[in-house]
């Protein structure tokens, strides 16, 4: 174990999509990881010829004695964790006003409060250290709020903040902090993971529904490859001073980048009013 230098990674939520995917690139580089999923049976074949490097393990991010059980798993087989991911989460669709809390809160646990618990059992090994990579997979989401994903939007919006306030806390520690924020993939977001409260409303036919409707019609179509995505955050690992934010995908590049610039200018065309509410200089 000592005498590894390899890195170890911890990946959420292997058992589809981005987690996959990039579990096996990170295997297949010659890096140890830990690959979970809330059933380590779906994991196992990832892992499978490289047990030498590669753990699998049951690991639900809203279980606190999950989390802890991980934590021991890992300090007995590899000793300390080098890159953590936060990829375990799920999409859920609804118009705002026809959110139904239950499924609200479910999501939150897992995209945020599921998300933070596995960070803050992570941080103290990588602080003694004064090394550690945290990455997020967020979405074009946290950025940019569209129809229907209301919900789904403020879950990402909320890790993008935290992040922030994370990496403030955390340079001087020698921890880094990414966001990934991917547009669309083929992933099973769209398809099978995806929670829908379907809309009634007329009069968010062409705007909540219309989307929910679109979404299901380009699920598996999309533009963006898994794999290409995760040797992109493998990349970013190896580089001396990676990236806070790594949009992935031509769609989801442009409506971030677009979204930014308009919210810059609306800001900037507002600043009379803004300065204005500052007490008058003496």
């Amino acid at each position: 174990m000592a005498s590894d230098p390899s890195p170890v990674w911890l990946i959420t939520g292997c058992s589809t999509g981005f987690g996959r995917e990039l579990a096996r690139a990170v295997l297949a580089r010659g890096y140890r990881a830990v690959v979970t999923a809330r059933d380590k049976a779906r994991v196992a074949d990832i892992v499978r010829g490289a047990e030498d490097r590669g753990l699998a393990l049951d690991l639900d991010v809203t279980s606190t004695r999950q989390i802890a059980g991980a934590m021991e798993a890992i300090k007995d087989r590899f000793g300390h964790i080098d890159v953590l991911v936060n990829n375990a989460g799920y999409g859920y669709q609804s118009s705002v006003e026809e959110g139904v809390d239950s499924e609200i809160r479910a999501q939150f646990d897992t995209n945020v409060f599921g998300l933070f618990a596995l960070t803050r059992a992570v941080l103290p090994g990588m602080r003694e250290r004064r090394k550690g990579h945290i990455i997020s997979i967020t979405s074009v989401a946290g950025f940019v709020g569209f129809p229907s994903s209301g919900y789904y939007a403020a879950s990402k919006h909320a890790v993008e903040g935290w992040a922030d306030s994370l990496a403030a806390e955390t340079e001087s520690l020698g921890i880094k902090v990414t966001c990934i924020e991917p547009g669309p993939f083929r992933t099973d977001w769209a398809g099978r993971s995806l929670v829908q409260t379907q809309s009634r409303i007329a009069d968010y036919a062409e705007t909540a529904g219309a989307r929910m409707r679109s979404v299901a019609d380009v699920s598996g179509k999309q533009a963006g490859d898994p794999a290409r995505a995760a040797e992109a955050m493998i990349r970013i690992t190896e580089m001396p001073n990676p990236p806070r934010h790594l949009v992935l995908g031509a769609w989801g590049f442009d409506a971030v980048t677009t979204k930014l610039r308009t919210a810059l200018a609306e800001i900037e065309a507002a600043r009379e009013t803004a300065l204005a509410a500052d007490y008058p200089q003496s």
